[in-house]
């Protein structure tokens, strides 16, 4: 995008739309929750302010410090916050953005033509909500400084000779802000390894700005910088997958709208596609995403029913058929002034001209590309015909399984013991490896509301496997008909019949395997039982430790240590120690006790924080690919805990 002239950006730029005095009332309005991911959102906003100064290209360098006592530091060098009097306010253009809610030079298109902060709240937000914030300024070869205390000024805006933030650059804004321990009540620290994605994943989109990341509480520092843009970011989406082609990039320019695209088609099964407007990861999509797709779809089939017989193109391919092993990264910038979000989070799109705009673009430039590159165009062809065969066989195993009404819960299958329970809410499903620890926990469960499905031995590995393959192994089509939401493109999170499924296998590396199994099958297939948060693994005991009628359970090596030396001082001689090595070594009230009952078992919740780290590991420890998942195993031997 063009630079944005620096005259424009001066007081006058500044308007104020409102107060900040409902902030501290209602902080999730602005910032979505006061728990830690609060924390990350404040310092996310401060972050965002400073990228869109290289996003107007007046800036380079961006460092970020989290501070020993707690502040959480950004510095810049961009242009700097105006600190002149607006005219109209009569305060510092630097007070009515750190002080004044929806104040900023994103509501005028003459300072940011892009932007990323456009939640409309930012600085001044974070200024609410910390305890302590300072805001430095260099403008002009002179340092501007003003405090504040809760979002209350503690001074005006002063001119002085010396830095007290240590402001590494000759111009630019440095905000150091200490979160309110009356509002993050919680804690006042970031997720450290969430907000380093987040600057990794803004450094792809800025291609040559520098990001610096110093972390003094953990004594870590890094910097990331990359000068191929959203073509760095695709290699990385494509760790550990065999790609088809070399990466299709295209770029178009049109008024005040800009779009980078990037395509490449790997082996896999999965699609991995990644929108973005303005640096904002629009994780929901939208019109930008809507009109990529309807491009791609319609390009390959032009190209295909040309050079394909009648016999070949039977059928014409669905967007469906364009997602198998489809990496794709469509990176939207538009003036700030017309951008249309869904939602406070900002998470979708909604402009209906970006559809438009970015249709235009990938269908112009694949017709020309496939018809100049037959190589490649032959190579995506045959890869998106591979999957329209795949999901017509998948279609035709579904329907003979529903011709049955096996997949619509009519008949639950007999391995099944469930519960009595018909709120999905209030009921639980066990996955349990084995029939003798399916025997226990048939007889140790609540039979109220948990229901238990065992599982004989290792699942199929479905990180690539159809759908149809998946309906014929047994264990995998009953589990389907058990949670009752079916699978595949008719899937109806609705009928989703229990709202905590627990996978409970044995503590060794055979329980392991098969919880990775497990896991493979939800990630790839039922995605949207670990993104609504229903998926968990519960923690059975590792030891049992007694002393005469003295029992108590060890969930880890410490915690058996404290017991132990606990038991040695109070009966003056060693407890007799049990490793567990199979549930079916407890007996059902054991089970119950340790693992099962809501008042003493320990569940731990499966999320997924970074999509695409995880679509590699599962790619790389389950695929077909041996060299990445080798140098995995060399790499991190030495952190395996070995029973022997």
């Amino acid at each position: 995008m063009a630079k944005t002239d620096s005259p424009n950006y001066s007081a006058e730029s500044i308007v104020v739309l409102e107060g900040l005095e409902p902030v501290r009332k209602r902080p999730g309005m602005y910032i979505g929750t006061t728990s830690q991911k609060g924390v990350n959102e404040c310092l996310r906003e401060i972050v965002d302010n400073a990228i869109d100064e290289a996003l107007a290209g007046f800036s380079k360098n961006i460092h970020i410090i989290m501070q020993k006592d707690g502040y959480l530091t950004v510095y810049d060098d961009g242009r700097g916050i105006p600190i002149e009097k607006n005219k109209k306010y009569n305060l510092s253009a630097l007070e009515l953005v750190m002080t004044k809610l929806h104040a900023g030079g994103k509501f005028s298109s003459s300072a940011y033509k892009i932007s990323g902060g456009l939640h409309g709240v930012g600085a001044s937000v974070v200024n609410a909500l910390s305890e302590h914030l300072i805001v430095e300024v260099k403008r002009e070869g002179k340092i501007y400084r003003q405090e504040y205390t809760r979002g209350k000024p503690k001074y005006p805006v002063k001119n002085t000779d010396k830095s007290i933030l240590n402001f590494p650059f000759n111009q630019g804004t440095a905000v150091s802000f200490l979160p309110d321990k009356e509002i993050f009540k919680e804690t006042i620290e970031i997720n450290y390894p969430a907000f380093k994605r987040q600057v990794k994943e803004r450094a792809y989109l800025i291609s040559g700005v520098t990001f610096q990341i110093q972390n003094l509480k953990e004594n870590d520092r890094l910097s990331y910088y990359f000068d191929g843009g959203i073509k760095s970011l695709i290699k990385d989406m494509n760790r550990g997958k065999k790609e088809l082609h070399t990466p299709i990039y295209i770029k178009k320019q049109e008024d005040d709208k800009e779009v980078e695209i990037v395509i490449q088609y790997n082996d896999s099964i999965s699609e991995n596609v990644m929108s973005f407007v303005n640096v904002i990861n629009t994780h929901e999509g939208g019109t930008h995403l809507t009109g990529f797709r309807i491009a791609l779809t319609k390009a390959i089939n032009s190209y295909a029913k040309k050079i394909l017989s009648e016999k070949d193109f039977k059928e014409a391919l669905t967007g469906d058929d364009t997602k198998e092993g489809l990496s794709a990264i469509i990176y939207l910038k538009m003036s700030s002034t017309n951008l249309q979000f869904e939602g406070q989070t900002k998470s979708k799109l909604g402009n209906s001209e970006a559809q438009a705009f970015v249709q235009q673009a990938v269908s112009e430039y694949l017709d020309v590309l496939f018809e100049e590159n037959p190589g490649i165009a032959r190579d995506v062809v045959s890869k998106v015909f591979l999957a329209q065969r795949a999901r017509l066989a998948a279609k035709a195993a579904k329907d003979a399984v529903l011709r049955k009404g096996a997949l619509d819960g009519a008949s639950l299958p007999g391995k099944l013991a469930d519960c009595q329970e018909k709120d999905p809410a209030k009921s639980e499903l066990f996955l349990v490896e084995g029939d003798s620890a399916g025997g226990s926990a048939k007889q140790g469960r609540n039979r109220k509301y948990q229901a238990i499905f065992p599982l004989r031995g290792k699942i199929l590995n479905t990180e690539r496997a159809y759908l149809d393959r998946i309906l014929e192994f047994k264990e995998l089509k009953e589990l389907v008909i058990a949670l009752g939401m079916g699978i595949g493109e008719n899937v109806d999170y609705a009928k989703l019949r229990y709202h905590k499924v627990v996978i409970m296998t044995d503590a060794d590396v055979d329980g392991e395997h098969i919880r990775t199994l497990i896991l493979t099958f939800f990630f790839r297939h039922m995605p949207s039982i670990i993104e609504k948060g229903h998926l968990y693994v519960a923690q059975p005991p590792l030891f049992k430790i007694t002393h005469a009628k003295k029992v108590e359970y060890a969930y880890s090596d410490e915690e058996k240590n404290k017991i132990v030396d606990s038991m040695t001082k109070e009966f003056k001689n060693s407890p007799m120690i049990q490793r567990y090595k199979g549930l079916g070594e407890m007996n059902p009230d054991q089970l119950w006790e340790t693992t099962m009952d809501p008042a003493n078992r320990i569940l731990k919740q499966i999320t997924i924080e970074d999509h695409q780290e995880t679509d590699y590991v599962f790619s790389m420890l389950m695929g077909d690919e041996v060299p990445p998942r080798k140098k995995f195993i060399v790499t991190h031997a030495k952190m395996a805990s070995l029973d022997l």
